[in-house]
């Protein structure tokens, strides 16, 4: 099974960019904290732009949020980079003839759209605000931020 780290990596790129105000916020530089290759902070930044996030200026670096932390919800940043999907998969591949096989994608789907309702209801509750005062905190408690 592979996962998608599409969505942490965009609110490492956001929560960066604004408790980082000041410092080098280069591609390079976020990639380095992400432990991730370059292009793939400029194209989650891309995505970030165009879903209305993140301001950004061709030939300048000095992205921004485009609107307060605190306005900026989990789910918003989700549903600009990670909304390909559900978060949970039915396998398509059972045997119909079955009596499990023939009915377990129906139901799990039920079941599974009620877990996505859920997941997003929350998600749209957490803010940006809130996941970067977590970092803060955590941060200045390990000594890390002054």
């Amino acid at each position: 099974m592979q996962y998608s780290h599409k969505l942490s990596d965009a609110v490492h790129i956001l929560a960066y960019i604004q408790i980082g105000a000041g410092w080098d916020l280069s591609s390079k530089t976020i990639a380095n904290s992400i432990e991730a290759n370059p292009s793939v902070v400029r194209r989650l930044m891309a995505l970030l732009v165009k879903g209305g996030l993140l301001t950004s200026h061709p030939g300048v670096v000095a992205p921004a949020l485009a609107r307060p932390a605190t306005d900026i919800s989990l789910l918003d940043v989700y549903q600009v980079v990670d909304s390909s999907g559900p978060l949970l998969h039915v396998d398509a591949k059972t045997n119909p003839q079955c009596p499990i096989g023939g009915n377990i994608q129906d139901t799990l789907d039920e079941v599974y759209a009620e877990v996505q309702t859920a997941a997003e209801e929350r998600m749209a509750a957490i803010s940006l605000q809130q996941i970067i005062d977590g970092i803060v905190g955590r941060a200045k408690a390990r000594k890390m931020m002054a």
